[in-house]
């Protein structure tokens, strides 16, 4: 019999793991080192390359070039994509790790985005509360709290509610739970949109939202020659840098958490349920844990979204948005760090500026007039329903994933063992 050697750890190339335990051939010498890392090593590369591109490149080149990248590449929008990979890896820990379908993540969203509002903003201007913050000149009531402080505090708040929210729907299995979640999905953002008045009391400033919010300061760092002391909603390439550091965080968190016992209950539970509970996996505190975890990543992605646009807008928190969540993990590949921050950047950008610049590319060169950027859900339908097709697993497969989605269906392998039966020795 030949042994060989298991893939599924989630350390292979297409695993989504970048922290290999450190033995086997591969990882013997520089070059193993490396091919196990390629996937964080390529990540900061990249991040270093854009921050350069937007620090000294674009400044310093020709105005066309500078149209160019502003239509195509626009530092906003690549600053969104970021946020849009931190909520990806958090629904990722849910849907990708413990399989368990949420439709409904854009509530934790939510929760993180108001809590910043309430902590960051002179929105309860009943109180003049200021802990290391740095409220705008004039707008020093409310609370202040700094923006570091806030990003943990906003993932326990987010996390709690995790708990609350799952605890009573947890125990539903498939589409019943994926129907739940959706309801919960749009009753918290409802709930913000009309809480004006809760007898006299203003919990989230209805539809005009909460803006604006506090500045980031950055401390000691701002001894750094060219770096400012803090950080407005015009310091594009600092915010970049601070995103990734969170999308970074993120994925660190996922990969440790993916390899040790909670990240391989979460794996049980997803293959086979029943199994793992006859294994002694305790089911609904191990669900509860993945919807803790995923949320609290929803509440620090919240919280930089806040930041982003400096405000919390209650019509950012559309059902759609649980749904381009969840196109990011599905078509990145589930369960992969590296696939759901790929498919995470891709929906982003295409949803923020490439569909738009691809539609005035085409109208202008065939003299048509298309709305290419109303028509997205239409194109993310496509992309959809070919990828269900021909490539199910995703662009970046886990390797359990690709090996059960790419096994033959048990009438061909039936099929092949009577052929092979029926052969004369």
């Amino acid at each position: 019999m030949t042994t060989t050697t298991d893939t599924t750890n989630g350390n292979g190339p297409g695993s989504g793991s970048g922290s290999g335990s450190g033995n086997g051939a591969s990882s013997a010498g520089p070059v193993g080192w490396l091919r196990e890392r390629a996937w964080p090593i390529g990540f900061l590369i990249a991040a270093l390359l854009i921050f350069s591109l937007y620090q000294w490149v674009v400044p310093n080149s020709s105005p066309e070039f500078k149209d160019f990248i502003r239509g195509w590449f626009n530092q906003a929008a690549i600053n969104e994509c970021i946020i849009w990979v931190i909520f990806a890896l958090g629904l990722n820990i849910v849907v990708g790790y413990a399989g368990l379908l949420d439709l409904g993540y854009v509530a934790f969203w939510a929760l993180g985005g108001y809590f910043a509002g309430w902590v960051m903003s002179p929105f309860f201007n009943q109180v003049k509360i200021n802990f290391l913050g740095n409220p705008w000149p004039g707008q020093e009531r409310g609370i202040h709290l700094s923006f570091w402080l806030v990003l943990p505090l906003a993932g326990l708040f987010c996390a709690l509610w995790g708990v609350l929210i799952g605890a009573p729907t947890l125990r539903l299995k498939g589409d019943y739970l994926a129907i739940v979640t959706l309801g919960f999905g749009e009753i918290i953002p409802q709930i913000f949109m009309n809480a004006e008045d809760i007898k006299g009391f203003n919990l989230s400033n209805g539809v005009k939202g909460i803006s604006p919010v506090d500045r980031i300061t950055l401390g000691p760092l701002s001894n750094i020659p060219n770096v400012p002391e803090q950080l407005g909603p015009f310091n594009l390439n600092a915010k970049f840098v601070i995103f990734c550091l969170l999308a970074a965080f993120c994925m660190f968190v996922s990969l440790r958490i993916r390899e040790g016992r909670l990240g391989r209950a979460w794996l049980a539970i997803r293959e086979d349920e029943l199994a793992a509970s006859m294994m002694g996996v305790p089911l609904m505190r191990t669900k509860l844990a993945a919807y803790a975890v995923g949320a609290s990543a929803g509440g620090i992605g919240g919280v930089a979204y806040a930041e982003h646009v400096n405000g919390v807008l209650p019509d950012t928190f559309k059902f759609s948005a649980s749904i381009t969540l969840l196109a990011m993990v599905v078509l990145g590949g589930m369960g992969n760090v590296w696939g759901v921050t790929l498919g995470a950047v891709l929906i982003a950008w295409i949803n923020n500026t490439g569909l738009a610049q691809f539609g005035d590319t085409v109208n202008s060169t065939l003299g048509t007039n298309i709305n290419f950027p109303a028509q997205n859900f239409l194109l993310f339908g496509l992309i959809l329903v070919l990828m269900m097709l021909f490539r199910r697993e995703g662009l970046l497969p886990e390797a359990r994933t690709r090996q059960v989605l790419q096994e033959p269906e048990r009438g061909e392998v039936e099929a092949v063992g009577a052929d092979l039966e029926g052969d004369p020795v």
